[in-house]
């Protein structure tokens, strides 16, 4: 420790510089470890000290004890005070008094306590007695003034005598006095005049740590931007003389205020290092991680303290928040709003305000669940019985009231809390809220005019613009209008959020059963049936996503927004996110009705009818009123239409017509109970799905009788457009498009429906009177008459769909300057240019549209144009500075690195770039596991879309892995994109491939079975089938496959060729001439077609007639499918025609005289020429391409025989071993060129590796060959056995290897079993198609 430089007078907490550890030993904890909540905690503190101080022989003074502690102390209280928690600022104050002696500051906050929490008698009496203490005599003095303007009969005299007194004091005020004056003065909350105090303490004190931390905290907390930049410098200067915990607090603070929250928490942390059980820092800290978005944490510090102070009320508002905004998880969070309301009780009994604040987040964010509203409602009732003068408290029961549908008790506590404050704004909107729902507009307007006029000295407010959207509403006003005012709504709605983090005040004040308030009064100005595809979906639907985005992103838990997000969605037209989150609605709450009842329209649209009636019996079992809502009829009546039981659907249609809902509700109809609400738009749909049944069953008068029912009952409203629509729909299905047409001019703009009735027209138009420019008319009249980015982009779309690219690019301008911030119109006017084939000037407007800043998303786009443009360099460019930014933690941005890294391994891949390629999939990947697992919380429609793009980036990683040979990794990739995408057909099928490449063949079959489960036409699972049962020599069931291929399909010539060499390697070439003859018969154009060609080809090849193979293979040489392949066969086989074993010693010594001839060494020569000039003809696109071509090149020198010309071959062969060790070509091409430069033990070598490795179908034909060489070594060297269990291997994989026979011949001959050798023989003969007159 630092020496003491002087004596301990300043104020306490003055000397910071000794830890705390020096605590004398023999002193016991000063309270009983049962008094207070928080005990433990102060005993385990006095534990720990204590324990320390055993290892230091000399332990100081108790005083600087007393100080130490009171620093921790006062700064406990502090925080206690300026939270409101006036009960725990009297029982902390207790507890220092008990631990540290009657310091007066303490017996002064003990006062304080008291006072402000209702105790006003003994606060002045405990004030009394420390009202000449020298240090606390101002703060006294300032406090029982307070105290006496509090008590209910204010001693005038005394507050006069006092007042003097207080003001004689001051004049004399010692720097302490100062100081806890001005502390008093804050915590009232009297900046202004506590600074007065301060500062004058700072100048006596001549700079003292305390008045400079208090200083900085009245900068912070005066919300004056000048004050708060220079609180930081007071706070740093007061830290440098040591830790100091209040110091430290402020700091935190000072980052929170700055937005900096990672700062804020490792200041906090500092705190819990050098004093661990500072409850506040635990506070402080949970409410850090939420703002930082990171719930898992909070909780988990919320737990952490709990375990430290098992009633923190926090901790415990920390745990029922998670449960119900983030879980959804109503019953818990119920449970955990029961403890804290226990536990307010019992800590802070008469504190009102905390009782009315704690009830405010929960009742804004549970979506209106009763269970929870009792809760908050007993909370605020609480509040409003300790204060029943305080109108603020009426005010929110009131709303409470409103909350719960009990509109008569809302507007009996609005009326209260008029009376107790007649200014009160929030309690007269509430009356007009009342007002509006009782159907009283009259005086509602009357109220609503008075605060318009007031408003400017009041302020905007969200609340009443709503409401004055509502009254427009009900009052039947123009669409526009209602809409303006609803997005002034939101407009003051979220810029009043501006700057809050995330966290309890933010629940309040996003208010979001509030927002869903909105987006419902929005959805009834939106279609009511969803977009066609390819139709652009209302601008107001985009609205209202954005905003449910913003809720659900904070508030997960509430079902109604992501139900509402789900509703949006599948009027948006996009079903497959809309059944993602009804997916997730129905998970956590399965007897959600309306979910449901929704679900089933989503199962409508995607045609799926079992399904939809399922989610309707389901809907049913759940709320069986559902039956008298018309919407169910609806749903059921759609379902039968689609499954053709048109008179059904009459029937039920009609039941629905006559439900009590669908009568025009009339002023006198009030109905007795409970009277179903029912949607205009949805009484409308009704009527004309029943025209449609009545049309689609032959049945046009009837159709025409409920249309005219329709037009009756819906004239003078909205609705009545959408009826004029369907009869039109009913005039072009009868014919007379002119009627129609008719029709829909009179539709005017002023009017609802007004652009669908324009859609319908510019569709009439194209579809039936083929007019491209009257049907771009209708859109141009549209802009017109009603200029807005929506209809701008409706007529761009219409040029695009007319291939009028040119004009559209000028529209979608115009549609970008009105809303500059739509990425979708910035990136058409892209792709239009490329449709132009403009690609300089689309990569011109892309590289313009980046540098402005505003258009960053363009990014993929103009990567992705580069690569097609193959400017990979330029791709990569793009991409690294797209890439190129901070860290962040937002989930578009998360979104958008992901699609980039894809983007970019594409890029590296066509610069065969491939480790580069691989990391950036492999950085893709983690981006992608944080974007799944956010998305599956914050953005739910989202959802389907990510698991895609997961699986497409492992299939990518498998993908790389498989050309490196690799094969234990590709499968553990497919298998995770099997994980995310259970019916990708792609990974599925390289998945099987791979099982088969490793001879799994039961894994191969399992996975291929799982395809053709999902798709039984898919070609290649069936052909692999078909492989897997030749592996298995199950021949029947393998041809049985391929002929049910090519019975659907004769001319399917990459079946076909597989069929071939299935037919081959099973020993049945001669059933091959009857699949060629089925696809001659199949087409007359078979003959011209080069896939038959190859396959001809193919079967010559194998059956030993190389001269008709090649003329075959010639004809396909040039087709791009076939090609490449006929090229290689034919290079094959002018190599070696007659499949001898190339470097094989056995027969050549036997046919050593034919072998030497110069005929046979010229046609040799001739060969190897015709071969190379092929070989020029091969442009291979991959890298196992070009790997492949070497090898091709070197088997051409190795067959020229010369020495030379073999070792540049066997240099090669051993460049590519050294890059891919397992490579079996190159292998095979070194075993040969070494034998023919007779070195024989070499060449042992490699093949013995080769034969210790798995057979492979890609493969097969060079594991056979050098199976072949290897026995023709052993049978040299007379190691007959070994010979012939390879060249059993040979025949288990193809039965038609006539050389596996002849050498099989060779070794029986040579052993003097003649019987078996003929045998042999006699199968080489047949398999060699008798052609070989050695063999005969």
């Amino acid at each position: 420790p630092a020496p003491i430089s002087r004596e301990p007078s300043g104020p306490p907490g003055a000397f910071r510089r000794f830890p705390q550890v020096f605590l004398p030993v023999s002193l016991p904890p000063p309270f009983p470890p049962s008094q207070w909540q928080w005990a433990p905690l102060l005993a385990s503190q006095w534990q720990r000290a204590a324990s320390l101080s055993l290892a230091l022989p000399d332990a100081p003074p108790r005083r600087w004890v007393a100080t130490m502690d009171a620093e921790v102390y006062q700064a406990l209280l502090n925080y206690y005070c300026q939270e409101g928690y006036f009960h725990h600022v009297r029982a902390a104050a207790d507890a220092a008094l008990g631990r540290l002696g009657s310091d007066p500051v303490f017996l002064f906050y003990r006062a304080y306590g008291a006072l402000r929490a209702g105790d006003v008698q003994e606060s002045i009496r405990q004030l009394e007695s420390i009202k000449n203490k020298q240090e606390v005599s101002l703060c006294t003095m300032m406090a029982l003034i307070y105290a006496h303007k509090k008590s209910p009969n204010p001693d005038r005299d005394a507050i006069l005598e006092l007042d003097a007194r207080m003001k004689e004091q001051r004049k004399t005020a010692g720097h302490q006095a100062l100081y806890f004056a001005g502390l008093f003065l804050w915590h009232l909350g009297r900046e202004d005049k506590a600074r007065e105090y301060v500062d004058r303490m700072i100048k006596v004190s001549g700079g003292g740590k305390e008045g400079l931390i208090l200083k900085a905290w009245l900068d912070l907390t005066s919300g004056k931007e000048t004050h708060i930049k220079k609180a930081v410098k007071y706070f740093d200067e007061a830290l440098q003389e040591g830790n100091d915990v209040f110091a430290l607090l402020g700091k935190a603070q000072y980052f929170e205020i700055r937005q900096n929250y990672s700062g804020a928490l490792e200041t906090v942390n500092q705190i819990i290092a050098n004093f661990p059980n500072f409850i506040p820092a635990f506070i402080k800290k949970m409410k850090l991680q939420l703002a930082l978005q990171d719930w898992e944490q909070a909780v988990e510090t919320a737990q952490r303290l709990l375990q430290k102070d098992a009633l923190n009320l926090e901790a415990i508002r920390m745990e029922a928040l998670h449960y119900l905004c983030r879980e959804g998880n109503i019953s818990e969070a119920s449970a955990r709003l029961g403890d804290l309301t226990k536990a307010l009780d019992r800590l802070e009994p008469r504190n009102s305000q905390l009782f009315c604040k704690m009830a405010l987040a929960f009742s804004r964010t549970c979506g209106r669940n009763q269970l929870i509203l009792q809760h908050t409602q007993t909370l605020v009732e609480r509040a409003s019985d300790l204060a029943s003068d305080n109108a603020e408290f009426a005010t929110e029961l009131g709303y409470q009231m409103i909350l719960q549908g009990k509109v008569k008790e809302a507007l009996k506590w609005y009326k209260t809390a008029m009376t107790l404050d007649e200014t009160s704004v929030s309690a007269l909107t509430g009356i007009i809220r009342c007002q509006l729902i009782q159907g009283q507009l009259e005086d509602a307007e009357q109220q609503l005019e008075f605060l318009n006029e007031i408003q400017q000295s009041i302020g905007k407010s969200g609340e009443l613009s709503f409401l004055r959207a509502v009254l427009a509403m009900k009052k039947h006003k123009r669409q526009e209008e209602v809409i303006a005012l609803l997005n002034d709504v939101l407009d003051t709605h979220f810029s009043s959020l501006h700057g809050f983090p995330l966290g309890v005040e933010y629940f309040e004040k996003l208010n979001p059963d509030f927002l869903l308030e909105i987006i419902r009064e929005y959805l009834n100005f939106c279609p009511a049936q969803p977009a066609s595809p390819g139709q652009s979906p209302s601008p107001l639907l985009k609205h209202c996503a954005s905003v449910l985005e913003t809720v659900v992103k904070t508030v997960p838990g509430l079902q109604q927004a992501v139900f509402l997000i789900a509703k949006v969605k599948y009027l948006s037209g996009d079903i497959e996110a809309a059944h993602s989150n009804l997916h997730y609605c129905l998970e956590r709450n399965p007897s959600y009705a309306e979910a449901h009842l929704l679900m089933a329209q989503v199962y409508l649209a995607q045609n799926n009818t079992k399904l939809c009636s399922q989610s309707l019996e389901l809907c049913l079992s759940y709320n069986f009123e559902v039956r008298e809502h018309p919407v169910y009829h609806l749903i059921k009546a759609q379902t039968q239409k689609k499954m053709g039981e048109l008179s059904e659907a009459i029937k039920t249609l009609q039941m629905a017509k006559n439900l009590p809902g669908m009568r025009k509700p009339t002023a006198s109809s009030k109905t007795k109970g409970k009277r179903i609400e029912i949607d205009a738009s949805d009484r409308v749909s009704v009527f004309l799905e029943l025209v449609e049944a009545h049309r689609l069953n032959g049945e046009p008068h009837e159709a025409a009788i409920i249309l005219q029912d329709a037009i009756n009952e819906f004239s003078g409203t909205p609705e009545e457009l959408r009826v004029v629509i369907a009869n039109a729909d009913l005039a072009i299905a009868q014919g007379d498009v002119e009627q129609a047409l008719t029709m829909l001019r009179n539709i005017t703009p002023e009017q609802p429906y007004f652009v669908q009735a324009k859609e319908k027209m510019a569709d009439i138009y194209l579809q039936y009177r083929k007019d491209k420019k009257l049907y771009a008319g209708c859109y141009r009249d549209l802009v017109e008459k009603l200029p807005s980015a929506h209809t701008f982009l409706l007529l761009g779309d219409a040029y695009m769909n007319i291939q009028e690219p040119d004009e559209a690019i000028e529209v979608y301008e115009q549609a970008l300057k009105k809303n500059p911030k739509d990425p979708a119109l910035a990136s058409k006017i892209g792709k239009a240019l490329i449709k132009m084939h403009n690609y300089s000037k689309a990569i011109s407007y892309y590289e313009a549209a980046l540098k402005s800043g505003q258009q960053n998303f363009l990014c993929h786009d103009l990567a992705e144009l580069l690569m097609k443009l193959k400017q990979y360099e330029k791709a990569e460019k793009v991409l690294q500075q797209a890439l190129d930014h901070e860290p962040g933690n937002e989930l578009s941005s998360l979104m958008e690195d992901g699609r980039y890294q894809v983007l970019l391994a594409k890029t590296y891949s066509k610069m065969e770039k491939i480790d580069e390629a691989i990391v950036s999939l492999q950085q893709a990947r983690e981006l992608q596991a944080r974007v799944l697992k956010r998305t599956q919380i914050e953005q739910l429609d989202a959802v389907p879309a990510q698991k895609q793009l997961a699986a497409e980036i492992c299939a990518e990683i498998a993908k790389h892995s498989t050309a490196q040979r690799n094969y234990e990794k590709a499968i553990k990739f497919y298998k995770e994109a099997l994980v995310h995408c259970e019916t990708d057909s792609k990974a599925m099928l390289e998945l099987a491939r791979l099982y088969l490449a490793q001879d799994d063949t039961d894994a191969c079959q399992h996975q291929c079975s799982l395809l053709l489960k999902n798709d039984q036409d898919n070609e290649a699972a069936t052909m692999m089938m078909a492989d897997i049962m030749f592996r298995k020599q199950d021949y029947e069931q393998a041809v049985f496959h391929f002929q049910q291929l090519l019975e659907r399909k004769p001319d399917n010539y990459a079946t076909l060729s597989r069929l071939i060499d299935l037919l081959r390697r099973a020993g049945k070439l001669e059933e091959v001439p009857r699949f060629l003859l089925m696809a001659e018969k199949h087409s007359s154009r078979t003959k011209l077609e080069p896939g038959f060609h190859y396959c001809k080809g193919l079967y010559l090849w194998y059956t030993g007639e190389p001269n008709d193979a090649l003329r075959h293979f010639n004809k396909a040489r040039k087709d791009s499918d076939w090609g490449q392949n006929a090229v290689y066969n034919m290079i094959e086989i002018c190599l070696n025609p007659d499949n001898e074993t190339v470097g094989g010693e056995v027969f050549e010594n036997l046919d050593a005289d034919i072998g030497n001839s110069t005929e046979k060494q010229e046609s040799v020569q001739l060969a190897v020429r015709t071969a190379e000039n092929l070989l020029k003809e091969l442009k291979p696109q991959t890298i196992q391409g070009h790997i492949q071509l070497r090898i091709m090149e070197n088997y051409c020198l190795m067959a020229t025989k010369q020495k030379s010309s073999v070792e540049r071959a066997l240099n090669t062969f051993t460049e590519i071993v050294v890059a891919e060790k397992d490579h079996i070509p190159a292998l095979l091409g070194m075993a040969t060129a070494y034998m023919i430069l007779k070195q024989t033990p070499r060449a042992r070598n490699q093949l013995k590796r080769i034969s210790k490795m798995s057979w492979n179908p890609i493969d097969a034909e060079e594991f056979e060959k050098s199976w072949l060489l290897l026995a023709d070594i052993y049978i040299q060297s007379a190691k007959y056995d070994m010979a012939g269990e390879l060249l059993k291997r040979c025949l288990r994989h193809n039965r038609s290897c006539c050389k596996a026979y002849e050498y099989m011949g060779y070794i029986m001959e040579k052993e003097q079993a003649y019987k078996d050798a003929a045998i042999n023989y006699e199968m080489a003969w047949k398999y060699g198609n008798q052609i070989n007159p050695t063999i005969g």
